[in-house]
């Protein structure tokens, strides 16, 4: 399960590490929530496009936005099973770039937030699907999913699943292999993750600032 993440990084590190020449003014955001809007990469010819999405799959034949809301991961055991991740499966995947997650674990009738990220807080990618939605009227919608697998050893102290995270040598075999070889790169990511408890500030998507990545002050 990936039900929230953050993405800080400049405009320009996004551009030097997917390889893709126009991205926007992105300002960080410190806590994207399902339905909200946020950068992903495709594959676009022979290059890479960065296309701005709302988080939560929406297929074409859905009559409107709100499945999206229940699509926000798809497991990776069900992308071939499912026909609402099979085709974007084959032919429209993503990289979601993201500078770390959160999870929560449970204490009692209570749940504890944490800060997942790579040692160095650098930016990664997960692999994602993507979808066009089209209204009766307006304009089209571009839509995502994030693929989860099981946790690693380290994630698992908090929940038992975690998002897949593409390694920047594996960028172009997520985004153009055929799904059989895709299909090699959705293991759980091992190296070099913390896990690192934060405020309760964060179950609020209405709080979005820096402030929500600090460490949790000890009692």
């Amino acid at each position: 399960m990936c039900g929230r993440f953050y993405l800080t990084a400049p405009p320009a590190e996004i551009r030097k590490q997917f390889k893709v020449q126009n991205v926007p003014a992105l300002m960080p955001h410190y806590n994207i929530a399902p339905t909200q809007t946020s950068p992903i990469v495709i594959a676009e010819g022979k290059g890479r496009e960065l296309h701005l999405a709302r988080w939560g799959l929406v297929p074409p034949w859905s009559r409107d936005l709100s499945l999206g809301a229940r699509m926000i991961n798809a497991p990776a055991a069900a992308l071939e099973e499912r026909a609402a991740y099979s085709a974007p499966f084959r032919s429209q995947r993503c990289l979601v770039p993201a500078n770390g997650f959160f999870e929560w674990e449970a204490h009692g009738s209570k749940k504890q937030p944490y800060k997942i990220a790579v040692r160095n807080g650098a930016l990664i990618a997960f692999a994602g699907l993507w979808e066009k939605w089209t209204p009766e009227s307006g304009d089209p919608v571009e839509t995502f999913t994030i693929i989860t697998t099981a946790a690693s050893k380290l994630i698992s102290e908090v929940h038992d699943r975690m998002p897949v995270i593409i390694a920047p040598a594996d960028y172009q075999l997520w985004l153009t292999a055929s799904p059989a070889t895709a299909k090699k790169l959705l293991l759980p990511y091992a190296s070099g993750l913390t896990i690192t408890p934060i405020s309760e500030r964060v179950n609020n998507i209405q709080n979005d600032d820096v402030e929500l990545l600090l460490p949790l002050s000890a009692p």
